[in-house]
């Protein structure tokens, strides 16, 4: 099958394109960055997606699309809002665009994110189901982290968030994530091409950009471990997450390109193991930073940031055959590991 990845020299795009090769695929790269880890079985073209002019040649013959560019992160500033625009919204549609043009009807799996839900799904002893409104900054800054019913005030139980659950992105970088998975979905009833949207939960492992504000909280701590001081957990370190490898994530995009699939569909790409922030900080701690300071809780909070947000695994396994299969333990050690020899 001829495919082309987009964003194939990133961290997630990468290991996708590695998958592919091996698997015998004809993948074609395109990213406005040099691949840092090339693959000689792949094809590279370096060109910016708004700029369709300079690659639009790259889907001649393609039968299938794993859309991975984004500026990723939850951001530093507001005022970066119109890079987020450009490169995922925009980007998005200049390549529906070119797909539009040369008349593609294959398979567009694109990589969306657990930010789309917003907060996860939580349960009211009272009221049952129910969808907390935003934290405020004056609840946050008493140091009450945890939403409440919406309806009685109670205290709520979070579960597992199912891809039904409704869209409520509550920051710059989600409400783009929204937008892609809606103008995907879009194309893909005017082309008749097949559409999956792949939510990531927290992705970590080898490759994983290092120590910026656009990292992943596992790249964060692991950066302070390595200048000898203490990774800072904000809040109180309960927040649960779901961290799952990012070689699970390139098998489940090869699930998601090639499953015999009879409709549209949104899948939750996860562990199915939450875990809390404080215990990241505490395993990383484990296999990287003995011997110097321990994580700290800090109190800190950011307005944008939602307290619990983890899946329900079970639509990927039972629909495309996709289920996790690296240890947690196993890959912060392999994570710990690479950070060291690349630090």
């Amino acid at each position: 099958m001829k495919v082309l990845v987009t964003g194939g020299c990133g961290f997630v795009g990468s290991h996708i394109v590695d998958a592919l090769v091996e698997q015998g695929h004809d993948v074609r790269v395109l990213d406005r960055q040099p691949p840092s880890h090339p693959n000689n079985g792949a094809r590279y073209t370096r060109a910016d997606l708004v700029e369709p002019e300079s690659w639009a040649h790259v889907v001649d013959g393609i039968e299938a699309v794993s859309h991975q560019a984004a500026r990723v992160g939850l951001g530093v500033h507001f005022a970066e809002v119109a890079d987020y625009v450009r490169d995922n919204d925009l980007g998005t549609a200049m390549l529906l665009r070119v797909l539009d043009q040369a008349r593609f009807a294959g398979r567009l799996v694109l990589a969306s994110s657990m930010v789309v839900y917003g907060e996860g799904a939580y349960d009211c002893p009272r009221c049952g189901p129910v969808r907390p409104a935003p934290r405020t900054a004056e609840r946050l800054a008493a140091g009450l982290f945890e939403p409440l019913c919406p309806a009685c005030g109670d205290d709520l139980q979070p579960v597992a968030v199912e891809e039904e659950a409704p869209c409520d992105p509550r920051n710059v970088y989600a409400a783009t994530k929204v937008h892609q998975e809606h103008l995907c979905a879009a194309f893909g009833r005017e082309s008749g091409a097949r559409v999956v949207a792949l939510r990531y939960h927290n992705v970590y492992g080898p490759r994983a950009p290092l120590d910026t504000p656009y990292a992943g909280v596992a790249s964060i701590f692991l950066g302070a471990l390595h200048r000898e001081e203490a990774p800072r957990v904000f809040e109180d370190g309960g927040q649960r997450r779901d961290f799952v490898h990012v070689r699970d994530v390139a098998r489940a995009n090869l699930a998601a390109l090639t499953a015999p699939l009879t409709r549209d569909q949104a899948f939750n790409v996860a562990s199915g193991t939450p875990r809390t922030i404080g215990e990241l900080a505490a395993g990383l701690w484990e296999v990287a930073g003995r011997g110097g300071p321990e994580p700290i809780v800090t109190g800190q909070w950011r307005l944008g940031d939602v307290r619990h947000v983890f899946a329900s695994p079970r639509r990927a396994a039972t629909t495309v055959g996709f289920e996790a299969r690296v240890p947690f333990g196993e890959g912060l050690a392999e994570l710990a590991d690479c950070f060291a020899r690349s630090a």
